[in-house]
């Protein structure tokens, strides 16, 4: 009943991982995980592929085992977090950049202290 929705949950998370890797902040190895979690749910066959892949295959299996995250992946959201709140610091109106700097202290703990 789910299986066709867990692909198509695939399917888009590959295609957004893809154009990651040319838009420089939206996140890449993110949806490459989610990919795979969708496809072990419905095309096991497609999660191999993902879990073989040279570029991202030790990320998924590095969070799907020690939910570890890489010291370049944490500098990177570091990076894309700081971006963002000078982006939202030049152009939104206040109070709304406080948001942004909310979700980057929030969001940017979680990431340094999952494991390497």
């Amino acid at each position: 009943m789910l299986k066709p929705l867990y692909f198509a949950g695939g399917i888009l998370s590959v295609a957004l991982g893809v154009l990651g890797i040319a838009l420089p902040l939206l996140p890449t190895v993110p949806f490459f995980i989610l990919a795979a979690f969708c496809f072990a749910r419905s095309s096991p066959a497609l999660e191999r592929r993902l879990l073989a892949s040279p570029r991202f295959g030790h990320h998924i299996r590095a969070w799907r085992e020690r939910g570890a995250i890489s010291r370049r992946g944490k500098v990177a959201s570091t990076i894309a977090f700081a971006i963002s709140i000078a982006i939202s610091a030049l152009f939104a109106p206040w109070p709304w950049p406080l948001a942004t700097v909310a979700a980057a202290l929030i969001f940017g703990t979680w990431i340094w202290r999952r494991p390497e």
